[in-house]
């Protein structure tokens, strides 16, 4: 992957960040404001999500600048990986969300509080339209880079906390059954969790340097062993620095007589071919390294 692509990957995402955190940040403040005076729990819910996802992307836009610093003599990759890191804390403030809301909402059944119905619909109607737009603006980037795609997914949950908000707020309206309040928070809060799990899994996988999703480690084997004048290979282990970028390493015994540097190129160009797979290192052998010596990763 060329660093103009990386560059340009970066400034995209940078841009619908900051137009999305605009958007988000100026309604907050609306959003918090009603959610007191009208008294619901569902409102004050979704005006919690609308924080996180305030300060999720506010992370995420940070994330993007320091990923953008060059490599140094301390960091040879640079900081592109801190994008995971803003990721994995999006996870967390949207389980910390979830569990304030539980809490909140059985306080709320045990003492029923008075709701002004008509503002709170208002309101989470406003909310929708500005979590529409922002996710209008997130969602070119929110496939190729994880620290976006949390920054998406808590828009996306905010969103569907207005529209249960205002389901709410209607039937309150109608029957005054305030209990719904209550089951509405609830209920976007358990919605969430199962996605944050699946964004806070995601971005554990890309820390422990696991085998990046989409990629078959036994195919890549497979191919490994099945390029020309490939004897044998050990040590193939495939991580990925952050989303876009995964790498792999293997060490590659060659047949007797071979050229080792021909070897070596029909194997990177086969990675990049097959699995998109441009940042690897190969070491060749003529006679394997491992003899003798305890060793890992796959073989």
């Amino acid at each position: 992957m060329g660093a103009g692509h990386d560059h340009g990957h970066a400034s995209s995402s940078a841009s619908a960040l900051t137009k999305a955190l605009a958007l988000t940040g100026t309604f907050l403040v609306v959003e918090v404001v009603a959610g007191i005076l009208t008294g619901s729990l569902a409102l004050i819910s979704d005006a919690a999500h609308m924080l996180t996802d305030t300060a999720g992307l506010a992370i995420a836009l940070a994330a993007i600048k320091i990923g953008e610093r060059p490599a140094d003599s301390r960091r040879t990759f640079g900081y592109r990986r801190f994008e995971i890191l803003a990721a994995a804390l999006n996870a967390i403030l949207l389980f910390a969300v979830a569990a304030y809301i539980l809490y909140e909402a059985y306080q709320r059944v045990l003492a029923p509080t008075e709701i002004a119905s008509l503002p709170m619909f208002v309101v989470a109607s406003l909310g929708l339209l500005v979590n529409l737009a922002a996710m209008r603006l997130l969602a070119g980037n929110a496939q190729s880079s994880l620290n976006v795609k949390g920054a998406y997914l808590e828009v996306w949950s905010d969103m569907l906390g207005s529209i249960g908000v205002m389901a709410a707020a209607m039937i309150i309206w109608f029957t005054d059954w305030r209990w719904v309040d209550p089951l509405v928070a609830v209920a976007i809060g358990l919605w969430v969790l199962p996605r944050t799990w699946q964004l806070f899994s995601e971005t554990m996988n890309v820390l422990l340097e696991g085998v990046p999703d989409g990629l078959d480690l036994e195919a890549i084997a497979s191919a490994v062993k099945a390029t020309p004048h490939v004897a044998d290979f050990h040590d193939l282990h495939v991580w990925a620095l952050t989303t876009d970028l995964p790498s792999l390493s293997v060490h590659v015994v060659v047949t007797d007589g071979t050229n080792a540097d021909e070897v070596r190129q029909r194997v990177a160009a086969m990675l990049s071919r097959q699995f998109k797979i441009t940042h690897v290192t190969i070491q060749i052998e003529n006679v394997d390294c491992r003899d003798g010596v305890e060793h890992h990763g796959l073989h």
